[in-house]
């Protein structure tokens, strides 16, 4: 699995996701411009000692990013408002689960560009405006991994 972060904000969630990465085997695509420096300390504390683990790569904006991607890539926008929730599509195992900023999500550009594979996270209380975005990645990407069986798994279900 591949999971985008566009100009990410803030680097204990990016620590997080990049430790959620390495233990997945997901590979991390970060995209410019960050609300923090690459040497912060909160962004390698959250990711612990597991940097050396992760596959990933740094883009300097959604352009570059898209141009590099296969023609038949799949991209899925996990946003609120999307018309399906996150466990009613079947993911492949080489998708991209894209993620917006911590405080603006994804760009409107992006959103209208990929109407069709747009999903949300079910929300249940209606003054909770939104989840971790550590959170949304995890239990999205673990879904996707559910579908396949967690390959991979040292501990297999």
């Amino acid at each position: 699995m591949n999971v985008v972060l566009v100009e990410p904000e803030i680097p204990p969630n990016t620590g997080n996701i990049a430790r959620l990465c390495a233990a997945t085997r997901s590979t991390l695509h970060l995209i410019e411009p960050f609300g923090f420096k690459l040497d912060d300390k909160q962004l390698k504390r959250a990711g612990l000692d597991y940097w050396q683990h992760l596959v990933w790569h740094r883009w300097p904006d959604w352009p570059s990013f898209r141009t590099q991607l296969p023609p038949d890539a799949r991209l899925w926008l996990i946003e609120s408002h999307g018309q399906r929730h996150h466990a009613e599509v079947t993911y492949a195992a080489d998708d991209y689960l894209v993620f917006g900023r911590e405080t603006a999500g994804l760009p409107r550009s992006i959103l209208d560009e990929h109407r069709d594979s747009w999903l949300r996270i079910p929300m249940f209380h209606d003054g909770v405006r939104s989840l971790n975005l550590s959170n949304c990645v995890a239990l999205t990407l673990y879904e996707a991994l559910r579908q396949h069986g967690f390959p991979g798994a040292l501990n297999p279900v």
